[in-house]
């Protein structure tokens, strides 16, 4: 899988790009905003320095071919309301994680859904990827509804973190 050039998506409403160091204020709003991170164990960031190593880091993720993020922007407006993105890839098998956040005040208007569904093409068709997994906490209702909406099934509790189920997307041969 190679990942450059960047391969910005677009929907009706949205842009899906790269994120840029300008990006560093919202970021800094994503990963550290309470609303957020009640049901997704990441690091709090505390400070826009925080968020500049933050985007380093997935762009060079991205560079090295080992994940890809896009943030996400509304069309006509280039601030970042959240992101989404492939990780944990297990190329032999063609699997992936999907991992995604979206601001609050963008939540219950169809965007994350309209997001996931350019993703996941992009993971079924560019990527060829058979199956993607979501991890999500048990509590987060309003996520475990797009995921099940977008044909995600229930696969088990994970692993490694309390109180998080998986949940799985085959691609349709």
């Amino acid at each position: 899988m190679n990942f450059t050039p960047f391969p910005t998506l677009t929907t009706e409403r949205l842009i899906l790009r790269q994120q840029k160091m300008s990006d560093e204020n919202e970021i800094l709003v994503l990963r550290s905003d309470p609303r957020m991170l009640e049901f997704i164990d990441i690091p709090k960031t505390e400070t826009t320095d925080d968020a500049r190593k933050f985007i380093e880091k997935i762009n060079n993720g991205i560079k090295e071919n080992v994940w890809i993020q896009w943030g996400i922007t509304l069309k006509g407006n280039d601030t970042l309301i959240g992101s989404i993105g492939f990780w944990n890839m297990d190329k032999e098998k063609s699997i992936a994680d999907i991992g995604y956040m979206l601001h609050p005040d963008f939540q219950g208007k169809g965007i994350m859904h309209e997001a996931f569904t350019k993703a996941i093409e992009y993971g079924f068709t560019v990527m060829k990827l058979k199956s993607i997994i979501a991890g999500v906490h048990e509590k987060n209702v309003k996520s475990i509804k797009v995921l099940e909406k977008l044909g995600f099934k229930y696969l088990r509790p994970a692993d490694d973190e309390e109180n998080v189920v998986l949940y799985s997307l085959a691609a349709h041969q």
